[in-house]
């Protein structure tokens, strides 16, 4: 249909729906008002808003309700982590050969130094559960439960720096602007609670380098989908989202009856305009109503028992720590927050990474593990999928000067590892294969792209069918790319 056409049909609706007993601007908030039943025929629906998604039916059979996502920016190495490689060892202090280099584009922070010299990992690896995944000592807890986890180590991308290969993961796209993965989620699949925000956000900073790259909120920015999908951050302290709670003097009841009247006013100019960023003013107002009751209640820890903390760790009572934000996640699940977003900075280690590394594990190890442990205990595994990866991995080779003790590792986009836990993936498998220098994949390589469309199918979603036309164009989260990696799916 032609789009001035088409807004012209639909100010001929509004005009008919206006002059009923039950107004546009109405009908669009009986739907977003818990108790009221009446579904809207205003539009929130094609926003993906007010619990619906844009998504009527699932176009595959879901495997999962919904996602954590412990995304551990800088760039964990793969060498020290996942991906054993004895001939590194081996070749300690050798130059890399040009024949696996094979004229790879390298950053400016490595590329012109004078030789490249090959270094292994400063951890020991083992062989962990029955599954027999390979696993580094300096993750003692995660190696606990291998036999639960799905290691990806074939994954690539095209980005060599933080901020674009960030950008890439959460939105398909290295520029800025696109909606990121969480919005996409909520604009498809829409709320399971209407006292939380679908798409929930919180960070940490590690401290094997607390003064590394700072993360940005476009990375949980709604792009040009409507602002009702946007990530909300959560901080640690008195107002864990801004400006939420009311000023002193304001009532309940006064809160209540303003808002009643900044709803007639936005419905009398969403008749005038017809934009449907009002219809999310609207929903947004009465979301920010019932949070001011969910979300001290949810964000409160301390009610939680001494076996928990125990299971969590030392750091699990600070908040706005790593592990009391894996404890937070759960509760977060337990509610039916669709997308869970961890940030935890500080694994960009260009120097110093035998003690940085050993400092950001040791943040993160035993609270990743115990949040897997956790929702298994619960019964929130077989439809909570959790994700634990960076942006990128880390060269074979060492930045600067190398010594048995200390050396650094440059970023590494073409072959890393991630781990994935529930939700419809196999339990205890490898997936993927890189050469003996951790340098290219050998076999299965798994795409951002393909990343992102394996997610998507978990909850339901054919990648190719979630759409949203701006511009004159239809966008996606995999753009024009994207597979499922079948192979490892229950």
């Amino acid at each position: 249909m032609d789009e001035l056409h088409e807004y012209r049909m639909n100010l001929n609706r509004r005009e008919f729906l206006s002059k009923t007993s039950l107004g546009l601007g109405a009908a669009a908030l009986s739907s977003i008002i818990p108790g009221c039943t009446s579904k809207s025929v205003s539009g929130l629906e094609s926003l993906g808003g007010a619990g619906k998604g844009a998504i009527d039916v699932s176009h595959i059979a879901p495997k999962a309700k919904r996602i954590i996502y412990l995304f551990q920016s800088g760039g964990p190495s793969q060498i020290e982590l996942f991906d054993p490689k004895p001939v590194l060892s081996k070749m300690f202090g050798e130059e890399l050969p040009d024949s696996v280099r094979k004229g790879q584009r390298l950053t400016g922070m490595t590329s012109g130094q004078a030789s490249f010299p090959l270094a292994g990992s400063y951890f020991d690896f083992k062989q962990r559960g029955q599954s027999g995944a390979w696993v580094s000592d300096a993750l003692p807890h995660i190696s606990k439960i291998a036999d639960d986890l799905c290691i990806i180590r074939s994954m690539h991308t095209e980005a060599i720096n933080h901020d674009p290969a960030i950008t890439f993961f959460q939105t398909g796209h290295q520029q800025a602007g696109r909606p990121c993965m969480g919005s996409w989620l909520s604009y498809g699949l829409g709320s399971l609670n209407d006292n939380l925000p679908t798409f929930s956000v919180l960070l940490s900073r590690g401290s094997g380098r607390p003064n590394a790259q700072p993360l940005y909120s476009r990375l949980w920015g709604n792009g040009f989908l409507p602002s009702l999908h946007q990530g909300v951050e959560f901080r640690s302290g008195a107002d864990p989202v801004l400006y939420l709670n009311d000023l002193p003097g304001i009532t309940k009841q006064t809160r209540r009856k303003m808002l009643d009247k900044i709803a007639e006013l936005n419905q009398a100019k969403y008749q005038q305009n017809n934009d449907p960023e009002i219809l999310t003013r609207i929903s947004q107002y009465e979301m920010a109503y019932r949070m001011q009751t969910s979300v001290p209640e949810t964000m409160d820890i301390s009610k939680e028992p001494d076996d928990i903390f125990e299971l969590y760790g030392p750091e699990s009572r600070t908040p706005g720590s790593y592990a009391a934000n894996c404890i937070l996640a759960r509760r977060m699940a337990e509610q039916d927050v669709r997308f869970i977003q961890l940030y935890h900075m500080g694994w960009d280690q260009h120097g110093d990474l035998p003690n940085a590394i050993s400092k950001q594990c040791r943040d993160t190890d035993q609270a990743s593990a115990a949040l897997i442990t956790d929702l298994k205990r619960r019964g929130l595994l077989d439809d909570t999928l959790v994700v634990w990866g960076g942006e990128f991995g880390r060269t074979n080779y060492s930045q600067g000067k190398l010594t048995p003790t200390n050396f650094g590792r440059d970023h590494h986009p073409k072959c890393f590892s991630i781990f994935m836990a529930g939700g419809g993936v196999k339990p205890g498998i490898t997936y993927g294969e890189t050469d003996d220098f951790s340098y290219n994949i050998t076999k299965d390589p798994v795409h951002v792209h393909d990343f992102q469309a394996t997610l998507l199918h978990l909850l339901g979603i054919d990648h190719e069918k979630l759409t949203y036309k701006h511009q004159g164009r239809r966008y996606r989260l995999t753009d024009v790319h994207g597979h499922v990696v079948k192979d490892i799916l229950t």
